[in-house]
């Protein structure tokens, strides 16, 4: 999925997002020159606030003309119980995952944002069952629906899903690689005194 020209993601925000998750998503996929648009969802103006009260300026809101979503090659859902009611109820958001999905561009979630991907239906235009994870608290809400893993991150062709604050430093690096290469998520990964290999 890798080549040399700019990649774009998008990383959607709304109020009670998990901002663990949120910032270390678009501080990893920065770190690797990806372009990143951080896109509120049910907030037209000024900060989101997430779970534990932090503030994050969107660079952009949904349904604003400017931001072409067509043109991104990767969309990602944090968690956060609050956030991922937002995102999963949203009709945008459900459309551009499963249009992403299909066109075979990288859709990513972690924690409780897994439950946008069961919302979207995208695991109904698939044969066979797609394999995820996501936090353990809404494991029984997905594990009827996919093959559910109890990993800390999983890949399944272009989705790719996750657990919880603790994993996410592995998912975003595991989106540069699928992005911009493994030599690329090395590079970002060796500053950051990991105490995991990739």
């Amino acid at each position: 999925m890798a080549n040399s020209q700019l990649k774009k993601a998008i990383v959607f925000v709304a109020e009670g997002t998990e901002e663990m998750e949120a910032v270390i998503i678009i501080n990893v996929l920065r770190r690797a020159g990806i372009h990143v648009v951080v896109l509120a969802v049910e907030v037209s103006s000024g900060p989101v606030t997430c779970s534990r009260g932090v503030k994050i300026t969107p660079d952009a809101y949904i349904g604003d003309d400017s931001v072409k979503i067509g043109s991104f090659d990767a969309v990602i859902v944090p968690g956060g119980a609050g956030g991922t009611s937002v995102l999963s109820q949203n009709a945008q958001v459900r459309s551009i995952l499963a249009e992403f999905h299909a066109q075979r561009k990288i859709v990513a979630a972690i924690c409780a944002g897994t439950l946008a991907i069961k919302t979207a239906g995208i695991q109904s235009k698939v044969p066979q069952p797609l394999r995820v994870t996501s936090h353990p608290s809404v494991k029984a809400q997905l594990e009827h629906d996919f093959l559910y893993k109890d990993e800390r991150v999983v890949v399944d062709s272009n989705l790719v899903t996750s657990r919880g604050p603790g994993t996410t430093l592995e998912f975003a690096l595991k989106l540069v690689s699928l992005l911009v290469g493994e030599e690329k998520a090395s590079e970002v990964a060796a500053p950051m005194v990991l105490n995991f290999s990739l």
